[in-house]
């Protein structure tokens, strides 16, 4: 990395803002990583926010997530759905990654405290909690960027 120059097209800048968010994939110009001061400075969540601006979705909107996770929208805050909807993401054809940085864990956006994922078919897979990239995220990534 290094400091962004008045040539540069496009860059990142990371902030200290409200939360730990990205955009997904590059946009034009200055692009703010937000990494709070406060409860986004972990290894893992650094990575998974890199990642989404890398171009990486979360793990559970995949298209065949229905295989391996069972969702309980009843258990979502209202607007947070869009968490959940299927979409087309950066895969690379690899296998649904339990243990993916950008795997959220099973209350995420709970609004009464019940899992709103539960893994398929076996309910006691420990997912969410990633410290680091997996294998999985790093083949991907290498994958996509031809490393």
């Amino acid at each position: 990395m290094r400091p962004s120059r008045s040539s540069d097209r496009d860059w990142l800048s990371i902030a200290s803002q409200n939360g730990c968010y990205f955009f997904v994939g590059r946009r034009e110009g200055k692009q703010v990583v937000s990494l709070a001061r406060r409860g986004c400075l972990y290894h893992g969540t650094v990575q998974h926010e890199l990642l989404h601006a890398l171009g990486f979705n979360h793990e559970q909107p995949c298209i065949n997530t229905f295989i391996f996770l069972k969702n309980y929208s009843s258990c979502y805050f209202p607007g947070m759905e869009h968490n959940f909807r299927k979409i087309a993401t950066l895969n690379q054809g690899t296998p649904y990654d339990y243990g993916s940085v950008m795997q959220y864990h099973k209350y995420a956006f709970s609004k009464n405290n019940q899992p709103t994922m539960v893994p398929i078919p076996n309910s006691n897979v420990n997912f969410g909690n990633a410290k680091e990239m997996s294998r999985t995220d790093i083949a991907r990534l290498n994958t996509l960027y031809g490393c």
